[in-house]
């Protein structure tokens, strides 16, 4: 459910959710954060170390040590928000749905013109979203094409001046392709709150690493190296392998067989559905959803595949109608995936039930 701010627009994360949220877990850093010219605060500058009769030690946030930090310039950061907040949760969903790519959401609040980061550059794009108050954006560009998380060389940091500098009000998104250099500040005069929606890249290493994997159905890459061999069993091993990388390169098809097991094996969202511990009974009510976004669903002349969460089931061509709802994303109860599939319920609670077990649905309510 995604509430109005008060102003007739729509709002993922409130200043209320926010105090609500740190009151309510134990965020320890690196989670939740303070950060101040581009250095984490000491979360003794702001918390009392806790400990509890049976040894568990947390950092308790202190609100009064709390607020002056931030009024001294730093910039409140919790990572994963989406984790725990279920609205940010859903936009989170969709987007993975959508970019077909694992999507995380941290959460910024910022009140002075400080810059809790400095100039930096990010190894993934980002969704900018602005809730609350404004941001400043100073935008660099990038210095060095497509710069990765595991590279071999560092980006050098950007001279002159920015190419773009904006401010951001409630409701502006901006959009940061990776590597490119930029800065952030509240200079404003008013306390601001935003989101990044982070989306993990799929670059060239990453099809690489997955084709290793898959060449190992060839024995000559299982085959031992052979390190200590005449330089003529040297140099077939090595022609045997660039044959073999070669001819998987070559299928047309190879590209759609990595993204298909990008989406397929991807363990999506994992959500509980107690009581229910092994099966979904055949009630009318029960409320289900797809864990999995990005969910693969394959039809043929035989059957339908439905491939998520690590997991691939075959059903009758029949139960393609249920799949495909589920795929969608939105709830739906057994009742109206019976109704839109033609399937009894008991038939749509086995077909539910098989999913569940694989944990690429869970059940989220029981209309009674």
């Amino acid at each position: 459910m995604i509430r109005s701010d008060g102003n007739g627009r729509p709002s993922l994360l409130a200043w209320d959710d926010l105090n609500e949220i740190v009151a309510a877990h134990r965020l320890q850093p690196p989670r939740m954060r303070l950060s101040r010219a581009g250095e984490a605060v000491p979360a003794a500058a702001y918390s009392i170390l806790r400990t509890n009769r049976r040894g568990t030690s947390w950092y308790q946030p202190q609100p009064v040590e709390f607020h002056a930090r931030l009024a001294e310039g730093a910039s409140l950061v919790i990572d994963a928000i989406d984790q725990i907040h279920p609205p940010v949760r859903e936009a989170a969903t969709g987007l993975e749905r959508f970019f077909r790519t694992p999507v995380q959401v941290n959460a910024y609040a910022s009140w002075t013109a400080e810059e809790g980061f400095g100039t930096h550059w990010d190894d993934h794009d980002v969704v900018v979203l602005q809730l609350e108050g404004s941001k400043r954006w100073k935008i660099y560009g990038a210095t060095r094409q497509a710069p990765a998380w595991r590279d071999v060389e560092a980006p050098a940091a950007p001279t002159g001046d920015p190419i773009s500098d904006v401010v951001l009000t409630p409701g502006d998104v901006l959009y940061l392709p990776r590597g490119w250099w930029h800065a952030v500040s509240a200079d404003q005069g008013t306390a601001s709150l935003h989101l990044t929606f982070g989306l993990a890249t799929q670059t060239g290493a990453e099809f690489l690493g997955w084709l290793c994997d898959d060449l190992r159905a060839s024995v000559n890459v299982r085959a031992d190296v052979p390190r200590f061999g005449t330089p003529e069993e040297r140099t077939d091993y090595l022609a045997a392998v660039r044959k073999d990388v070669l001819a998987t390169l070559d299928d047309p098809a190879v590209l759609d067989r990595w993204e298909r097991s990008l989406d397929a094996t991807h363990p999506g969202r994992p959500r509980l559905s107690l009581p229910h511990l092994t099966a979904v009974p055949a009630e009318p009510g029960i409320t289900v959803r797809a864990t999995a976004p990005r969910a693969r669903i394959d039809q043929g002349d035989q059957g339908v595949t439905f491939a998520g969460a690590g997991n691939e089931w075959t059903f009758a061509l029949p139960v393609a109608p249920v799949l495909r709802l589920l795929a969608g994303g939105t709830p739906a109860t057994l009742a109206n995936l019976a109704a839109e599939s033609g399937l009894t319920l008991v038939e749509v609670a086995e077909v539910v039930s098989a999913l569940f077990a694989g944990q690429a649905v869970a059940v989220v309510g029981n209309a009674s």
